[in-house]
């Protein structure tokens, strides 16, 4: 498949202009899910609306992996490829199955599509299309580092979403206050986790669509983070002081 760079631009630069335009939405109202969703929407059960929303993610690299590359089959681009992959098979399969989060709206399931169908391609076609790495260690050395940090925050993303599901017997929808892991630091651990594991990849990749990922993911659920605090904060009165919203002992 031929290398289409001005698509990769624009696309990229969709990301950062619409990044900064959901962070500005989000600072006066919070995305329409999970605790702040609205009881008259149209809603799917929270297993299938997660598969539904984050699967094409998995799916468009994995169609782009079938094509032949212009570039050649470099094992940096796959290796890349597949960090992107096994964060949305984590979060459309295992996750999906193991949720017990509220109904999601339908609105935010056809949003999440049509981002997740997007980048999808985005990421997929110029890794695989577009990219070129020089072999230098410079380039191994950033590499590295950015694929350990991915490892890093997909671990802390992983173990918090394990937390917060023990918080919740079957079919329950109260909250309850998370200790444990970067909880006790953070009242959006599972939030820091994913921004860490973006911001690896982008390390990694170190290319215009990565850091528009990366830059759109702080946008979408840094403010979620905050929100969460603010909300964990009137719930509980007792809640920890020293718990920061998304970045330890700062923000």
């Amino acid at each position: 498949m031929e290398c289409r760079e001005a698509v990769v631009s624009y696309l990229s630069w969709g990301l950062v202009v619409g990044g900064g335009a959901y962070l500005l939405r989000q600072m006066q109202n919070c995305a329409e899910y999970g605790r702040y969703a609205p009881t008259q929407a149209h809603c799917c059960p929270a297993r299938l609306g997660w598969f539904l929303q984050e699967v094409p993610a998995l799916f468009v690299p994995l169609l782009l992996l079938l094509l032949p590359a212009e570039t050649g089959s470099g094992t940096g681009r796959r290796l890349l490829v597949g960090t992107f992959m096994l964060h949305y098979f984590h979060r459309s399969i295992i996750y999906a199955l193991l949720t017990r989060g509220r109904p999601i709206p339908l609105i935010i399931i056809v949003s999440a599509v049509i981002f997740c169908s997007i980048n999808g391609f985005l990421q997929g076609h110029f890794l695989l299309h577009c990219a070129r790495f020089e072999d230098t260690w410079l380039t191994r050395a950033r590499l590295t580092a950015g694929v350990l940090v991915f490892a890093l925050g997909m671990i802390v993303n992983i173990h918090s979403d394990y937390i917060l599901r023990g918080l919740r017997k079957p079919g329950e929808v109260v909250y309850r206050v998370p200790h444990g892991g970067m909880f006790e630091f953070v009242s959006g651990a599972n939030f820091f986790g994913e921004i860490v594991e973006w911001c690896g990849y982008a390390v990694a990749v170190w290319s215009l669509p990565a850091f528009a990922f990366a830059f759109f993911t702080i946008c979408s659920i840094g403010p979620r983070a905050c929100m969460h605090h603010r909300d964990y904060q009137q719930r509980f009165k007792d809640y920890p002081r020293s718990r920061k919203a998304i970045i330890p002992f700062i923000l």
